[in-house]
């Protein structure tokens, strides 16, 4: 094997050979039996804290499965009659304050991104029905290598050591764990070097394309929804609390698969409201409800789709409709530099009027155009 020949992967930390810590990693007798269901986006991120937990503990089950597939398999699953399952919420009670006779003997962890979490709790029915238990961290976590959704959000590693600790305080080498994690942080930090934390400038002008822009097209869903119209009090226009979609867009890169559907609202009912948005009798004709838009957008969408959005608000009108069944990029903060084959963007988007997503004459389908524009001209970067 040649000197510069990529190091050999551990497949028990998935660290390249050089910055295997399983050494670090203790054996931990725990009491708890501790099953972590892990979101299958994280099968395979090489700082996920979920295969040291279960390299460590005696008593740990992980199982990573598409979520309907977990879903079908936790229903035949057997649980003890004290499971529970960690998991903030109004319902949830706080671990510290559990007497001995209300300690779970079996705990459920959901490992992933909170909106991983969200999406599992979401699609497993089971997990609903089980009693909630939360955590109140007294410091920040210390997964400093990966973007958490607050300052005392804990990483799954963080989170279970927690849990351990109020449920079996004596168990040995938990605390043994947790310096093992934060090696591991510590030694990524000494090979790559950022400035996450820090929060400081990026180069002016460079690019910060996502990269899942450079993935597989299909795999890509661009989006654009119109909302309903603001209520009128006093002359003044207001919008509604939670602006909710009246008009939704999309379409799978790379494909012939599009996506469109008109929602009941009383905006509806406007005509000026619907001369704005160019709606012709054709779509009033094929309003659905609510319900149908979220059953009929979540059957359209892939499990390895990302959707692809320009602005927040259109993000968050998916949000309001709970019907945010994949990840959603925003692409309003993107850099763009230079075309490498010449061009502007204006002029992409200029030549994009014969695009391939049918027109209907909507300005949602002249502005779902554009975004495939100027997605394809950053996929070009």
């Amino acid at each position: 094997m040649s000197s510069d020949a990529a190091p050999t992967r551990c497949f028990r930390c998935f660290r390249p050979g050089d910055q295997c810590f399983c050494e670090w990693i203790p054996k931990i007798d725990n009491r708890t039996d501790v099953l972590i269901l892990q979101h299958r986006r994280e099968r395979f991120h090489p700082f996920n804290t979920a295969r040291i937990v279960n390299q460590a503990l005696s008593r740990c089950k992980l199982i990573c499965e598409h979520n309907i597939d977990l879903a079908t398999r936790l229903e035949k699953m057997a649980f003890s009659e004290r499971v529970g399952i960690l998991y903030p919420g109004e319902q949830a009670k706080l671990m510290t304050e559990l007497s001995p006779e209300e300690h779970p003997d079996q705990l459920i962890i959901l490992d992933g991104t909170w909106h991983h979490a969200k999406t599992l709790m979401r699609d497993i029915p089971r997990l609903q029905m089980l009693p909630r238990y939360r955590l109140a961290p007294a410091k920040p976590g210390q997964y400093r290598i990966r973007r958490e959704p607050n300052a005392h959000a804990l990483s799954t590693l963080e989170a279970t050591v927690a849990a351990l600790k109020s449920l079996e305080g004596d168990t040995e080498h938990l605390d043994t764990l947790l310096a093992a994690f934060a090696k591991m942080v510590d030694r990524q930090f000494a090979y790559a070097p950022t400035n996450w934390r820090s929060n400081a400038r990026r180069r002016a002008g460079g690019s910060n394309v996502p990269r899942v822009l450079r993935d597989d097209a299909t795999s890509i869903v661009i989006a654009y929804g119109e909302q309903q119209r603001g209520d009128k009090v006093r002359g003044r226009a207001r919008r509604a609390q939670k602006p909710l979609p009246v008009f939704w867009t999309a379409k799978r890169l790379g494909t012939a698969d599009w996506f469109q559907a008109t929602i009941q609202s009383e905006s509806l009912a406007d005509k000026d409201f619907r001369t704005r948005l160019k709606l012709k009798d054709e779509h009033l004709e094929q309003t659905i409800s609510p319900e149908s838009f979220r059953e009929a957008w979540q059957a359209f969408l892939r499990p390895s789709d990302c959707v692809v959005v320009y602005h927040p608000s259109t993000a968050k009108l998916l949000h309001n409709a709970d019907a945010d069944f994949a990840p959603c990029l925003t692409l309003k903060s993107v850099n763009t530099l230079a075309h490498p084959k010449g061009g502007s963007l204006d002029a992409l988007i200029a030549a994009n009027e014969l695009a391939t997503f049918p027109r209907d004459g909507t300005r949602a389908s002249l502005r779902l155009a554009n975004l495939e524009a100027f997605v394809e001209f950053l996929r070009c970067i």
